[in-house]
């Protein structure tokens, strides 16, 4: 067993079991402690697991990793799984881009193209974009979460309300096997669901770590996406589901 599949084995096992030991894992794939606690710190470090003493727990479901760590977490992923969505973005198109690292580098692979409108409710986004010319940037208003800079609450679900566009364009922070798109702060969600309410297509950008991923939060359905964008194939029961759905799967392979 090579060792991302080992890695993948790890996560199933701590989501069923919600802890494992140092000497289970060991003696389950038949490897050394030193293997396994290689595995842990990369696994942690991603944001799959918990480290607890002497092995493994389930990630949170109610605290999302810091903003300073998810941004250089998956880089190379996130710049391919960005550049495969940017190319199916027409010049001169409308979009929303909402809230997220993923979403970030997304408006980092735009900056080729031309004639863009984008409506944003993230600071970041709007800082990468605003020096193109030919792009109309607008902000939404709202309550600037300090630690991201997102911007929520009822004044920016009034804003999007105002918009038609092309595209929106979205991240999440989990998925979960049923199709249910899960994150940690219900006031983000509820301008995420406005997003998805006023644009003609929906593109998600999700990274494979997502796919292991509980949040608490329900933001929506993978039925409701027109095509998601990740970086390998995601698991069984996910793929059977954007198929039932008829939701376009793009896969940034390296």
């Amino acid at each position: 067993m090579n060792q991302q599949f080992r890695q993948d084995a790890i996560v199933e096992l701590v989501r069923q079991h919600g802890y494992m030991s140092i000497e289970q894992l060991t003696a389950h794939f038949s490897v050394t402690p030193q293997t396994i606690r290689r595995d842990l710190n990369t696994l942690a470090d991603e944001g799959r697991v918990r480290r607890v003493h002497g092995g493994v727990g389930i990630e949170s479901s109610t605290v999302n990793t810091a903003y300073s760590t998810r941004k250089t977490l998956h880089l190379e992923e996130k710049e391919r799984i960005a550049h495969c969505l940017a190319q199916n973005i027409p010049n001169h198109s409308s979009l929303f881009i909402n809230i997220g690292t993923s979403n970030e580098m997304v408006a980092q692979a735009l900056l080729e193209h031309q004639g863009l409108e984008i409506i944003t409710n993230n600071l970041n986004v709007a800082a990468i974009l605003q020096h193109k010319e030919d792009f109309t940037v607008i902000i939404a208003g709202g309550q600037v979460r300090s630690r991201d800079g997102g911007i929520i609450g009822e004044a920016t679900i009034d804003f999007i309300n105002q918009f038609k566009v092309d595209y929106g364009i979205i991240g999440i922070s989990g998925i979960d096997e049923d199709g249910s798109l899960l994150e940690f702060d219900y006031q983000e969600v509820r301008v995420a669901q406005a997003i998805i309410a006023n644009s003609r297509r929906i593109y998600l950008a999700a990274d494979y770590s997502k796919f292991h991923r509980n949040p608490v939060v329900r933001q929506g359905n993978l039925d409701q996406l027109d095509a998601l964008f990740t970086d390998r194939k995601p698991p069984e029961a996910i793929q059977r589901l954007l198929t039932q759905h008829d939701v376009a799967l793009h896969i940034a392979s390296a």
